[in-house]
């Protein structure tokens, strides 16, 4: 077999701004390619799917094995699809051609393109794999032969969030509105592994099998034939929990600098007598694009959050459109929630977005000494007074005061999230995002449940006698009960240290010291230098999309993505049948 028979592109447009639905675990539509028309979509099935999991102290590895079938006489050009969780990076993508498994390896993405292009002149096997949107992947593959097969594996690794005790796993199946094609055969496998003992492991959307072998080793499994998938597959599992949880985990390879992922997990139930009183203000858009369903389920958002204030707090009201309009001209007691309910009733959409003039105004009202707590709520990009992503960045950051917390909730595809990701990862907050199916109310009211009670603000890690650097993210958002944060970084050397956890609580000073944590000699994780290259990549791109194409991060982000197999906009995979592009051959060729 000749060499190089197939090439794949990934153009990771990292940070595009783009919501991406919950697509199958990699669907293939077929495309037309001239003279023949375009072939209906259920042209190809799936015969065969098998995903296996593993999850080891929250670190998931997803391997998706499908095989599809061409039901026509016609040989066919296909685009696989496929999403993937936010956060995730891709591991691993392979086709199988004539009983051998092709892998890739990473190339610049112009010349991967033209080497598709040439293959395909030829009549040989290739794929170009392209991201065309927000972890949202699509490869062209060529041929896949009249009644033929055509088998493709992709793994992809990520960090599972842990929030209120429960870790939470999804795979995503749902294939409804793409095929009606049954699945012929179905099989997930998903092994837990976790250094603390095992609780409660569930499936609230499929019958699963629960084997339990000791009890920090579970394997959950979930077969089927013939189906057509209308869900994802959504598993919950649960450890046994300190008041303050910290989790390490290192890899380090002998005379180089090692690498580290680092769990926080808050335990701290806060009562009556600890609740400090705070200002809120709840920013809602009500440009046009909110006009019918969304809006309502906005409004009802809105009247819960009033609903949860505690007698002391008190709240504004701030709505945008082209102008912006506030329900007050100053902060209000919580006596006067039934009128701002009359107010949210009131509201219509209309106009156009006016994002830096609703966050101006918030901000010029959000000095008190208080913690003040911003919900920003918006559908769309900017489409009226300063719309420069940077220049509002710069404009928040002026007015923004250390005790000011921004919480970013996107809804529907046409949100900036690089713009809302920023704005809360620089103002100790965090973002979500909303797809136009889901509920409004039901994912705003369960996040303000989550940060109604501070742990940690202002939140550092002092490393002791071991010497980290390159860590993100950054800044630290503030810690709340029931949530998680996750660090990943660099340290050059190996130590049994004691790491602390510092921070305010209710306006008083606190640390947390965890003895005997150790920074691996050697070994480890394997995984864990491809997500911190990851994050890092994922923070220069921001640098580059805020301030310009500085000829030395792309310089950074080439050598960072090249070195540990990580895609971006500026690199590419190629297959190779010959050579692994992660060994330091295929990285020097």
């Amino acid at each position: 077999m000749k060499k190089r028979i197939i090439t794949m592109l990934l153009l990771a447009l990292f940070l595009l701004g783009l919501a991406i639905p919950s697509w199958a675990q990699g669907l293939i539509i077929p495309v037309p390619r001239p003279p023949r028309p375009k072939p209906p979509l259920h042209s190809l099935s799936i015969k065969r799917q098998h995903v296996t999991v593993t999850i080891e102290d929250q670190v998931a590895t997803t391997h998706i094995d499908q095989v599809f079938v061409n039901e026509t006489a016609h040989e066919l050009e296909g685009e696989y699809l496929f999403a993937l969780p936010k956060g995730a990076i891709v591991s691993r993508f392979a086709m199988w051609v004539d009983g051998r498994r092709l892998e890739a390896e990473v190339l610049d993405r112009e010349d991967a393109e033209q080497i598709y292009e040439e293959i395909v002149r030829q009549q040989r096997d290739p794929a170009l794999l392209e991201y065309v949107g927000r972890n949202a992947f699509r490869a062209r593959i060529y041929p896949i032969p009249a009644h033929g097969e055509k088998r493709v594996e992709l793994e992809y690794t990520q960090v599972l969030n842990q929030e209120q005790g429960l870790v939470r796993y999804v795979c995503p199946l749902n294939r409804e509105g793409f095929s009606t094609h049954p699945m012929g055969e179905l099989r997930i496998s998903v092994q837990i592994t976790s250094h603390r003992p095992l609780r409660a492991i569930y499936s609230p959307s499929h019958d699963v099998t629960v084997r339990k072998r000791g009890d920090r080793v579970a394997e959950v499994i979930y077969e089927a034939e013939d189906v057509v998938p209308d869900r994802d597959m959504v598993l919950y599992y649960s450890c046994s929990e300190d008041d303050l949880g910290v989790n390490l985990i290192s890899y380090k390879e002998p005379g180089e600098d090692g690498f580290f992922l680092l769990l926080l997990s808050p335990k701290i139930d806060a009562g009556d007598e600890e609740i400090v009183a705070r200002d809120v203000f709840f920013v809602l858009d009500t440009s046009g694009s909110m006009r019918g369903e969304k809006l309502e389920q906005a409004k009802r958002a809105a009247k819960y959050v009033l609903d949860g204030l505690y007698d002391d707090d008190r709240f504004n009201i701030v709505t945008f459109n082209t102008g912006v309009r506030s329900y007050a001209r100053g902060l209000c007691s919580t006596r006067e929630r039934e009128k701002a309910y009359a107010f949210i009733n009131e509201l219509r959409a209309g106009g156009g977005t006016n994002i830096y003039r609703a966050l101006e105004e918030t901000l010029e009202q959000s000095r008190g000494e208080r913690p003040q707590v911003i919900i920003f709520l918006t559908d769309g990009l900017a489409t009226e007074g300063e719309r420069r992503m940077s220049k509002i960045l710069e404009r928040v950051d002026t007015l923004a005061r250390d005790n000011v917390r921004i919480f970013a909730f996107g809804v529907g595809y046409d949100v900036n999230t690089i713009l809302l990701d920023r704005l809360a990862q620089d103002h100790h907050g965090t973002s979500a995002y909303v797809l136009p199916d889901e509920d409004i109310e039901r994912v705003v009211s369960s996040f303000y449940e989550t940060i109604s009670t501070p742990v940690l603000a202002n939140v550092s890690v002092d490393y002791g006698t071991a010497t980290v650097y390159d860590t993100f993210p950054y800044p630290m958002p503030d810690l709340f009960a029931g949530q998680q944060v996750v660090i990943v970084g660099r340290y050059r050397d190996s130590a049994n240290t004691t790491l602390s956890l510092e921070g305010v609580v209710n306006g008083e000073a606190v640390r947390y010291d965890f003895k005997d944590v150790r920074f691996r000699k050697r070994g480890g994780g394997e995984f864990i230098p491809r997500l911190w290259a990851a994050r890092k990549i994922g923070y220069l791109l921001t640098q580059i999309r805020l301030h310009g194409a500085d000829r030395e991060l792309i310089d950074e982000v080439v050598e960072t993505s090249v070195r540990y197999g990580i895609v971006t906009p500026y690199t590419s995979f190629l297959v190779d049948e010959t050579e692994d592009a992660l060994s330091k051959g295929g990285r020097d060729r």
